[in-house]
């Protein structure tokens, strides 16, 4: 028997998934919990095998919940299952350990999947979560490498302005240009405007 917990705020949707869940002969839902803060005490005096978890939630939402859950019950898998697709939440629940991130409109069968995927020790991600995750990294990896004026002066070269009316844009003088130019083209490893337009373009940076 698998024996599974869902951690969400709205009845409906707990009795929603509880109804899918129990179609499988195998799975039983041992626990739910309204809010995370409630969930830790549940976890006190049941072990599931799952836990199916919501983010948006009182008291103690989801993110809290993962973080008190990471450092006692980390052996227990952990499915986020919600509405939201903001690439911070995404990448706080998979900093945190979870074994998948779903959204709520998710297939049973894929739903199903998951889980034996969790069971197994495996992590599993939406192929569109997989994309909002690897374009969160590299917003991530531009953000540390160059400042946003150094990024708006990158776009600037990509629509092919001068100096002059980058400053103009910028508001700057067109000396204060030529610096973020010269610390852009060190960054790239190159030489010239096209070279660094190139790169960037390769790179994503823009």
């Amino acid at each position: 028997m698998v024996n599974l917990v869902i951690i969400d705020d709205h009845q409906i949707v707990r009795e929603g998934i509880r109804l899918i869940l129990e179609t499988q002969p195998d799975y039983v839902v041992i626990g739910e919990a309204e809010h995370g803060q409630q969930a830790l005490e549940l976890l006190a005096t049941i072990t599931p095998d799952v836990i199916l978890l919501d983010l948006n939630m009182p008291i103690l939402d989801g993110i809290s919940f993962l973080k008190k859950w990471a450092v006692r019950y980390k052996h227990i898998p952990v499915i986020v299952l919600t509405t939201y697709t903001e690439s911070h939440l995404l990448i706080e629940a998979i900093a945190q350990g979870v074994s998948s991130y779903l959204l709520k409109d998710t297939g049973r069968e894929k739903l199903f999947a998951t889980i034996e995927a969790a069971l197994r020790g495996e992590t599993l991600l939406q192929p569109e979560m997989l994309q909002l995750l690897m374009k969160a990294q590299a917003e991530s990896m531009k953000e540390s490498l160059f400042t946003k004026k150094e990024i708006f002066v990158l776009r600037a070269l990509s629509r092919g302005l001068s100096n002059k009316e980058i400053a103009l844009e910028m508001d700057v003088a067109e000396r204060t240009v030529k610096s973020y130019l010269t610390t852009i083209y060190s960054k790239l490893g190159v030489k010239t405007r096209a070279q660094a337009i190139v790169e960037a373009y390769e790179k994503k940076y823009i």
